[in-house]
């Protein structure tokens, strides 16, 4: 049986909390972890079985040789362009909307793109088992070598370029990002009408279920698929008081007016 190359992460959010976790018990030893803060990458290094926790982006010394870059998108260039890295390094970042060329200002023998499509907090047990994992690189060694740790991760590897990962990306945002918004803005509603909450539980469950089994279009209910114009001025003016949540209510009916025929 081969034995895995060994890892360093730089960064310690949401993502690579779980991520080199995961990792570290399929094969994959995590020697390092760097982050700006340096009490967050002792509390990932607590998690891991022989890692430590490193305070500067020298990695000359380092005997790892897969590089992974798990921090917000903005900060990915200045990592790339301050990162210092031993001889035959790949270095990969794991965003979703960032080109794989934005890696090119380091001095790495490989660059490349791990992207899990999923959401992750801290908090919330993840499971890489059966996720889509993305996949690309220019170079076919280095892109082997993330099909293998996909794949050692049980995850569903997909090999996708950098101007399709930007727009499953969006997709992705409207999918999950969006639609929690949409469900705090209910919460608040639920609050300021002293309501329950709960009591939508097994709407939205339902909703996200029929979505899923049918498909979005085919699961679209209410009063803009209907074309019920009263109803939705009736809405309307139970929102009159917050102009903004009036403005995204009037310009997502009209998106499904625009979408569904009405019945």
């Amino acid at each position: 049986m081969s034995v895995q190359p060994s890892i360093s992460f730089i960064g310690s959010g949401n993502l690579a909390w779980h991520l080199a976790p995961a990792l570290d018990n399929n094969g994959y030893s995590v020697r390092e972890v760097y982050s700006q803060t340096p009490s967050h990458a002792e509390a990932l290094a607590d998690r891991l079985y022989n890692a430590e926790a490193k305070e500067s982006l020298d990695f000359s010394t380092s005997t790892s040789r897969i590089f992974i870059v798990a921090i917000s998108d903005s900060v990915i260039e200045t990592i790339a362009q301050e990162i210092v890295l031993p001889d035959g390094a790949l270095l990969i970042h794991t965003s979703g909307s960032m080109p794989v060329e934005i890696l090119n200002y380091a001095a790495a023998a490989a660059t490349g793109v791990f992207y899990p499509l999923q959401s992750f907090s801290k908090n919330k047990k993840a499971e890489f088992k059966g996720l889509p994992i993305f996949v690309e690189s220019a170079d076919d060694d280095a892109e082997e070598l993330l099909f293998e740790m996909g794949r050692a991760l049980g995850g569903n590897i997909q090999k996708i370029s950098s101007e399709q990962r930007a727009a499953l990306h969006v997709a992705a945002t409207f999918a999950s990002n969006f639609t929690n918004h949409m469900l705090l803005v209910a919460d608040q509603l639920t609050q300021k009408h002293d309501l329950s909450f709960g009591w939508l539980k097994p709407l939205i469950r339902e909703t996200i279920e029929k979505s899923l089994s049918l498909g979005p279009f085919e699961a679209q209910t209410g009063p803009a698929k209907r074309g019920d114009l009263p109803v939705l001025d009736k809405h309307l003016e139970i929102l009159r008081d917050d102009e903004r949540l009036s403005d995204i209510y009037r310009i997502v009916s009209q998106h499904i007016l625009d979408t569904h025929e009405p019945d």
